[in-house]
């Protein structure tokens, strides 16, 4: 349920999807209002061209009917339609007497002896020329058209009431069939719109499509810039882009050139203090010579989370992470030759998306925090997580620690055994790189009987790497 709604918000939130969703939308709401349009008019027509012909056959029956002296009806119509001659065919003619001085009755053969019934004047009044029209019930359950009209046969006012009845299901079915034809062919041809114009779309945005893979790139530190041939209205966009790129690193390399200079100009003052300290002597000298040394270690610190802090927006800024493993299991070990400190991976190629100096400064700690309290093993091993992170872990078998002080180990300057040297900003430091990079970094218990530290570090595809 939850990936339902994750998946219905990423779709809502998707340009190409609204674009096609409205165009479509409204291209149904087209066709359906034009089918409609289109069938209303057809019915008009099929059934004022059914009209037409029902008026056309009554005026021929008049002009086929006499009347003789003594008024009897008399004639032999010839509609020329075979319908009125087939029964129950809903194709009916009458002729009835509608004076008293008139008699008889002249039916279709398809009529015979059969009535269909006739409203009343007042249901169904005559216009100024005594005609009228109306539907009524045919012999076989079907609907009837009928057009009647009296008329005056002679001058002797023998009058007779004429009606010719045409099947109006006949006309329905046929705008039935339409309807269905018409369906089918606007349905497919609606259908063949909406993917077209959804092609149309997908590719008119497929150039936001690119520039966001080029932005991936960027990212990713496998390009410097969004390159490309783009369309004029998108070029604009790029170029912007490429503009902040390089702001961005002008940025970067101002902060990383204040922070050099801030270390040189503060490094002289913090080494004449030690120097002096150490020419004093005695309690005093200790004393000076101590608050030197934390004076130098808080400024490292502060110099380094602010070179983080500008590190943080750059990009395009990759190290391979088993060079750097390699080398601080090297140096460790040759700083603890009794130290049995094993190194394995399970993964090949694994680029760290950040500085060398900030990777090895993160397992140096970790890996030099696992050797001293260690009773004699350290092992560091590299997997992945997923494909965008890989993870560290560093193992010993020392002493561990319980879970209140693994939350203690992390705080700046926090030393849970003031016996061993350090300056107690190790593992603050560690946590403080891991923030910056958007890592994650974890205390536990190893299974070899000591502390556990995890890595959590963003990946990159090795390549352009600076």
């Amino acid at each position: 349920m939850e990936t339902l709604r994750t998946l219905r918000a990423r779709l809502s939130d998707s340009l190409a999807v609204r674009v096609v969703a409205l165009s479509s939308l409204w291209a149904i709401a087209a066709f359906i209002v034009v089918g409609g349009l289109i069938s209303s008019f057809y019915r008009q027509t099929a059934e004022a061209g059914f009209e037409g012909v029902v008026r056309a056959q009554l005026f021929n029956l008049v002009n086929t009917v006499a009347v003789s002296e003594t008024g009897v009806l008399s004639g032999s119509p010839d509609l020329g339609d075979l319908s009125y001659s087939q029964p129950l065919s809903g194709w009916y003619w009458e002729v009835l007497p509608a004076s008293d001085n008139t008699s008889g009755r002249l039916a279709s053969f398809s009529l015979g002896p059969g009535e269909i019934a006739a409203p009343t004047t007042a249901e169904a009044p005559f216009d100024g020329q005594y005609r009228r029209s109306y539907e009524a019930p045919g012999l076989d359950g079907e609907t009837v058209y009928v057009e009647e009209a009296e008329v005056v046969l002679d001058g002797d006012n023998h009058a007779a009431r004429f009606r010719v009845m045409g099947n109006a299901d006949v006309v329905a079915a046929d705008v039935a069939r339409f309807n269905r034809s018409l369906s089918i062919y606007l349905g497919g041809f609606g259908a063949g719109s909406i993917l077209i114009n959804a092609l149309a779309i997908l590719y008119g945005l497929s150039p936001l499509r690119r520039v966001r893979q080029a932005l991936g790139e960027v990212r990713a530190g496998r390009s410097e810039r969004l390159s490309g041939r783009l369309p004029v209205e998108v070029q604009p966009l790029a170029a912007e882009v490429n503009a902040l790129i390089d702001s961005n690193r002008r940025i970067v390399e101002r902060a990383r050139t204040q922070v050099g200079n801030l270390a040189h100009s503060l490094k002289t003052p913090i080494a004449v203090l030690t120097n002096e300290a150490a020419s004093i002597g005695g309690e005093h000298g200790r004393l000076v010579a101590e608050q030197s040394e934390r004076m130098r270690v808080q400024v490292q610190h502060y110099l380094d989370r602010a070179r983080l802090a500008a590190l943080g927006q750059g990009t395009a800024i990759r190290t391979p992470v088993m060079p750097s493993l390699e080398r601080v299991a090297k140096v460790v070990s040759r700083l603890n030759p009794a130290l049995d400190l094993s190194l394995s991976a399970d993964m090949d190629g694994a680029v760290f998306a950040g500085e060398r100096e900030d990777f090895e400064e993160m397992i140096g700690n970790l890996v030099e925090n696992a050797a001293k309290w260690a009773a004699g093993r350290v092992e560091v091993r590299l997997n992945a997580e997923g494909d965008d992170r890989f993870r560290v872990t560093i193992d010993d078998d020392g002493p561990g620690l319980s879970p209140e002080e693994q939350a203690e180990a992390t705080k700046r300057g926090r030393r849970l055994d003031e016996a061993k040297p350090g300056s107690g900003l190790g593992l603050s430091i560690v946590a403080d790189t891991v923030l910056q990079y958007r890592g994650e970094f974890r205390l536990g218990n190893a299974p070899i009987g000591g502390l556990r530290a995890e890595l959590l570090l963003p990946r990159a595809v090795e390549g352009t790497m600076s």
